[in-house]
């Protein structure tokens, strides 16, 4: 169970990073620069201390927002750009993303008796 966990962080981090990376490249003439460095040592920092993990899809759908809302609003800034374009420059983690996504509006519908 803890192996699981603990690649389920890693996966976390590891498109974070690529999404702030892309975001970074895309929009700030020095890459990587400071503030996005700053944020992804923010949001991982967050993702290794986040007590829901084994069962959170993700953090925009978790009951508890650990983010402060200056970081929690930047990270929709890079999301919102960033995630289109890992369909091509990263099919196999935007393919994974959209697995997830799906398995949490399944949950969802499950939880409140949606058929």
């Amino acid at each position: 169970m803890r192996k699981h966990i603990t690649k389920k962080r890693d996966q976390e981090k590891q498109t974070i990073r690529f999404m702030i990376d892309l975001y970074c490249h895309k929009h700030h003439k020095q890459h990587p620069c400071q503030e996005c460095e700053d944020l992804y040592a923010y949001a991982s920092k967050r993702i290794e201390h986040c007590p829901f993990m084994e069962t959170k899809t993700f953090c925009s759908s978790c009951k508890v927002h650990c983010y402060r809302k200056e970081q929690r609003d930047k990270i929709k800034e890079v999301m919102r750009f960033s995630g289109p374009y890992m369909l091509l420059y990263h099919p196999l983690m935007a393919l994974r993303h959209m697995i997830n996504t799906s398995k949490q509006h399944w949950e969802k519908r499950k939880t409140k008796g949606v058929s």
